[in-house]
């Protein structure tokens, strides 16, 4: 109990924490304003019903996962999706008991899917966003955490301003699609992997805790498409046996123990069923090729001016400054550099979108470098700029602004 206040008293919301949570619910606050514009649509039907079926009832359709079929596409996207309903429907059901027979939800007929019932369930549409809003905000703490522990308060916020102002990444939020809750994994486990390897430097009592978090990270990267569990492992294989010296020989033990710890962790997302966790290595699902068109349209697209620009200018900061080559900012580079090519050809992703926050970690630790030069005053301003550009265009690409 001690040790646990303890920890307690070590937690701080100062200064820094309250700028990273106001940039935070800016972000959330764009998130809700997309939500409140959209409509259901059918790509919603299919995850409200897929979902809520993994977690009330087995597919009425023999032979297949859900009645959606043998899911391929991330089945933890339809998982989240699906949980709020379902907490939602829970809750009504012991409301029923308090309300008139007409006014039931589930009439005494026979039970009705909560999805054909929208107008007693209010607010089916934002249930279906909130956890991937959830994620995405998750996301961007894990962003500020990093950057901040790496490259002091001013990368740290430079790194998630420019994440929070992010459209592809909003978008990925305000819809059900497993590609932010991959992009979660996939950094996490990358960043957790570089945990490891420190750790590694130290007595063993101090691995198990990270490699237990560095399981979870791998398991949502597999759960949510199984593309993204070899990219994060061996990612985070190379970074290890780059950080960990003298403890090389234990590094890919431990990468493949996390690594089967993910793969059960995603089979119990399947819920054990052997025939629909083996259909994802049938479909072809996890290949992967290489196309330079993901970073074309990406930095040519007008509401990306602001990253653009930073990333222009990070490059050339980078290539310049020799200061700047070091780990801390290699790290990232390498991984955007590496996740920014791929392309899926057997089920639908988007690789370039988990290596937008490795991206913006590059950013935040080459222009912190700059900030401690002596022309910082200069940079912190340009830089200031940029960010305000990058603010700018994506509000206005919001709906309904302009």
């Amino acid at each position: 109990m001690t040790h646990r206040f303890g920890l307690l008293r070590r937690f701080r919301f100062n200064l820094p924490q309250r700028i990273a949570a106001g940039l935070l619910l800016l972000f959330l606050a764009q998130g809700l304003w997309l939500t409140g514009r959209q409509t259901l649509t059918d790509r919603d039907y299919q995850y409200a019903r897929c979902g809520r079926e993994m977690w009330e009832k087995p597919s009425p359709l023999a032979g297949y996962f859900t009645s959606c079929g043998n899911i391929h596409d991330g089945v933890l996207a339809y998982r989240v999706a699906g949980l709020p309903l379902t907490l939602n429907l829970a809750l009504q059901r012991g409301l029923d008991h308090f309300r008139k027979p007409e006014d039931r939800v589930v009439q005494t007929s026979g039970e009705v899917s909560s999805w054909e019932m929208r107008h007693q369930l209010t607010h089916v549409l934002l249930l279906l966003r909130l956890p991937f809003l959830f994620a995405g905000c998750l996301l961007g703490g894990a962003l500020w955490w990093v950057t901040r522990r790496l490259y002091g308060n001013l990368g740290g916020y430079t790194a998630l301003a420019l994440y929070c102002f992010s459209p592809p990444v909003l978008k990925a939020c305000v819809s059900p699609n497993p590609e932010i809750l991959a992009a979660l994994g996939v950094y996490g486990a990358v960043y957790t992997c570089i945990g490891v390897a420190h750790a590694m430097q130290g007595p063993r009592r101090k691995w198990r805790p990270r490699i237990v978090l560095l399981t979870l990270a791998l398991g949502i990267a597999a759960a949510s498409h199984i593309a993204a569990l070899p990219v994060a492992a061996l990612l985070g294989l190379v970074l290890m046996l780059w950080v960990a010296e003298g403890r090389r020989s234990q590094v890919l033990p431990v990468v493949l123990l996390a690594s089967i710890g993910a793969l059960v962790l995603a089979f119990a997302c399947y819920q054990f069923s052997p025939d629909a966790f083996s259909y994802v290595f049938r479909s072809a699902s996890g290949f992967l090729w290489f196309s330079a068109d993901p970073a074309r349209r990406f930095f040519t697209t007008l509401s990306h001016a602001g990253i653009t620009i930073a990333t222009a200018s990070a490059a050339l900061l980078y290539l310049a400054a020799s200061r700047s080559r070091y780990f801390g900012n290699t790290a990232p580079l390498l991984c955007a550099v590496v996740l920014f090519p791929l392309i899926m050809t057997g089920a639908p992703g988007m690789p370039w979108l988990w290596a937008l926050p490795f991206l913006f970690t590059f950013l935040g630790g080459v222009f912190a470098d700059a900030y401690e030069t002596p022309r910082g005053r200069l940079a912190l301003a340009a830089t200031g700029a940029i960010v305000l550009l990058q603010a700018v265009f994506c509000v206005l690409s919001l709906p309904g602004l302009i």
